[in-house]
């Protein structure tokens, strides 16, 4: 499988790589069994660039994925975890609902400073049983997940502490590169223009990207890491009853606009889905799309859609523009 680096660093990540969430019991419990199962099925296929988190399942992705990279040679694959939460045990019924199922019992605090990254990265090498994390991502730093406010207070967190953090990991070589892992431009425009990032793992659902944040990782050499591609269902499932976008049904405007985006592909003779996965990597910043289930089957699926010819042509075809056109 094609690889591609990493900003300026001399990591190089496979262009489809591995998505934790599911196996952390994402929307729905995950066994074990299925979660080894779908990392080998991932494994086997090629992916040797895997990412997870301390928030998928509150550290069962973490210790599922360590569990399984643990006796893989070591330079043959490449890591990634998240900093920004920190963990703490509490009584079963006490475990907050962030819609994992099955989660291991702690509860969350955001902390986005020196010691609250520090101590992150050291709870993240005991649940991964890993003596090497490659990249480390600031998680979830931003207004969609905590509103204007408080995001004001993570920022200076971040500023103040958390990047000197990071960057004495990097130059000490406990960590190769580090950056955002996120759902929202704005704050990825607000941290590169505070520091230099590696990488920032986007999990945007719309194209708001392309104005300002991919002209300015241009300039910075940062790599862009594309989750979310299929905007939480609908251009998987095309505008059927039920579909989702943005982890919420989906409105009859955006069920338009995907049947518009389904006529383009349709009218070409490939699968809207095919297009959605292989869009990102149509754009040289981007190293790697992310592709996350707990199921081998749907894996496969998702692969198998990445040697769908999809003619370069098409690409262009699906604009704000084209879209209003063919919506008449």
């Amino acid at each position: 499988m094609d690889k591609r680096r990493i900003g300026t660093t001399a990591l190089e990540v496979t262009e489809i790589s591995f998505g934790g969430a599911a196996i952390g019991g994402l929307y729905r419990a995950c066994p074990r069994e299925a979660a080894m199962e779908t990392l080998q099925t991932a494994w086997d296929a090629g992916l040797r660039y895997f990412d997870t988190a301390p928030f998928y399942g509150f550290g069962l992705s973490e210790r599922r994925t360590g569990d399984f990279l643990r006796y893989k040679p070591r330079d043959s694959y490449v890591l990634s975890t998240k900093v920004g939460r920190l963990f703490r045990p509490v009584p079963e019924d006490q475990v907050p609902d962030h819609s994992y199922v099955d989660p291991l019992p702690f509860a969350l605090d955001y902390d986005y400073s020196y010691d609250g990254i520090m101590r992150s990265v050291e709870f993240s090498y005991a649940r991964l049983g890993l003596n090497r994390i490659d990249i480390l991502f600031v998680h979830d730093i931003g207004t969609y997940t905590h509103g204007v406010e408080k995001t004001k207070l993570h920022f200076r967190q971040l500023v103040d502490g958390g990047l000197k953090a990071l960057e004495e990991l990097k130059t000490s070589g406990v960590i190769s590169a580090y950056g955002l892992g996120v759902n929202e431009v704005q704050i990825c425009l607000d941290v590169l223009r505070e520091a230099p990032l590696d990488c920032i793992l986007l999990a945007s659902r719309d194209r708001s990207a392309e104005a300002e944040l991919l002209p300015l990782c241009r300039e910075r050499q940062t790599s862009l890491i594309i989750g979310g591609v299929f905007n939480s269902g609908i251009l998987a499932t095309g505008p059927v009853h039920g579909a989702h976008f943005d982890y919420l049904p989906a409105t009859q405007d955006i069920l338009e606009r995907v049947g518009a985006m389904e006529k383009i592909a349709d009218e070409g003779g490939y699968p809207l889905a095919a297009a959605a996965l292989q869009f990102p990597l149509q754009e040289p910043v981007v190293a790697s799309v992310l592709t996350g289930t707990a199921k081998p089957a749907n894996l496969t699926r998702n692969l198998d859609l990445f040697d769908v010819q999809v003619p370069q042509a098409e690409f262009a075809r699906y604009t704000p523009h084209t879209i209003v056109q063919e919506l008449g």
